[in-house]
């Protein structure tokens, strides 16, 4: 019997399937929330769910006003920046979400503010390589 196997071929090292949306949004909230703590944000609620209207990604204070944050992450530019992916409908539902918001808890801030964070990745290493906060992202 020969040494040789012809059949026993080396394999091929397995790739990982690449991140779904999901987890890339979830990566991205993640870095963003860690980002706002580092700028003086506190993080009062993270996926806040206002009924039917949809979700909050953060709710924080920064300098005594009340922030509702959308956070928006992509891993390339092909089909734009991360601020560029809001659309109208989006921004309504977040003024919808945020006035839901206010009237449902008490103690808080009567200024508030819709900003978006922009986190783009490093497709390969799943690293930040920018983080923006856009204050006022309705307007």
């Amino acid at each position: 019997m020969s040494w040789f196997k012809p059949f026993d071929k080396p394999q091929a090292a397995e790739r990982q399937a690449p991140p779904t949306k999901k987890e890339t949004g979830a990566l991205g909230e993640k870095l963003a929330a860690d980002f706002l703590k580092k700028q003086g944000y506190r993080i009062l609620e993270t996926n806040y769910r206002g009924g039917r209207l949809g979700e909050i990604d953060i709710i924080a204070i920064h300098k005594g006003e009340l922030v509702f944050l959308e956070v928006r992450t992509k891993t390339g530019d092909s089909f734009g920046l991360p601020e560029e992916s809001i659309t109208y409908t989006k921004k309504r539902r977040l003024a919808s979400l945020a006035l839901y918001y206010l009237q449902s808890h008490r103690g808080l801030p009567e200024s508030w503010r819709v900003d978006m964070v922009a986190v783009e990745l490093d497709g390969g290493t799943g690293k930040a390589k920018r983080i923006e906060i856009i204050e006022n992202a309705l307007s």
